[in-house]
């Protein structure tokens, strides 16, 4: 390794080790089977450095099927690449089955959302900047986010964009990823609750403006999913950018070293600027 390279791994490692994890519900956490990590939903948050910072935050909520997260590749990498162009990121652990069912996980993202509004001015952010960024899983997670949002004590849940990374959408057959619907629904749900849940049901005019990223040929989560969402987006006048690459893994985060998949990282940054989210 050469050494800016080593400089750059060691200043990115300091950088993880200083970032304050935070409770994520103050008090009680409500529906709390216990008061084990497990049971204790946070926020780690990474601040843009204030020389180049933008008001602009986004919630990240790393995949794992709702039964694990990806912290590294689709949580902390997310939230420093977030950094690099002055967004202040909130990585979000929330709460998981087979411990957990729904309602857990989109209380855990609605209260993350609802946070970082409330304390907008001390994080630097604006209260109509604030987005949410899910991977697989918590691409699902994000997408309810942005499709089941609610007002409490007078402050919003709706985030202002969604940006959705190989999600998955949908908790029917025969696209549902079945892990995650086991996880998040239990054995046997009921056909309603999995209806409410297949979020490309639940669009409206009223969902935010949305960037989707998924591989064709993505084994896990089919890209079917993807579709779905961008089809009842573009149906509801919901501003909504979809790029399917022909190749590639489930699982990659950024793929900083896929010659071909790294390119989604950018047409990413070109939305959220076109989107006028990079300006101060």
């Amino acid at each position: 390794m050469r050494l800016p390279s080593l400089l750059l791994a060691v200043g990115l490692t300091v950088l993880a080790q200083q970032a304050p994890v935070e409770p994520l519900w103050p008090g009680a956490v409500p529906g709390a089977l216990g008061s084990e990590d497990a049971d204790t939903p946070t926020l780690t948050i990474y601040r843009a450095d204030p020389s180049k910072a933008v008001p602009t935050a986004v919630v990240v909520c790393p995949g794992g099927g709702y039964g694990m997260l990806a912290m590294d590749h689709e949580g902390r990498q997310i939230a420093q690449w977030l950094n690099g162009m002055g967004v202040t990121s909130f990585v979000l652990k929330y709460r998981l089955g087979p411990r957990y069912h729904h309602p857990a996980m989109m209380n855990d993202v609605q209260q993350a959302l609802r946070t970082v509004r409330r304390r907008a001015p001390e994080f630097g952010v604006r209260p109509d900047r604030i987005g949410v960024w899910g991977f697989s899983a918590g691409g699902h997670l994000a997408s309810t986010a942005a499709t089941h949002f609610e007002t409490k004590d007078g402050v919003s849940s709706r985030p202002d964009f969604a940006i959705l990374a190989y999600p998955v959408i949908t908790m029917k057959d025969p696209y549902t990823h079945k892990g995650s619907r086991r996880n998040l629904l239990g054995d046997n749900p009921d056909p309603a609750l999995v209806d409410l849940m297949s979020n490309e049901t639940q669009v409206t005019a009223q969902t935010p403006p949305s960037f989707i990223f998924f591989t064709s040929d993505d084994s896990a989560v089919p890209v079917e999913n993807g579709i779905m969402f961008y089809q009842a987006l573009h149906k509801a006048g919901v501003p909504a950018e979809m790029h399917i690459f022909a190749t590639g893994p489930h699982g990659v985060g950024l793929a900083p070293n896929d010659p071909d998949l790294s390119w989604w990282p950018r047409l990413l940054a070109e939305w959220m600027r076109g989107r006028n989210l990079l300006i101060r």
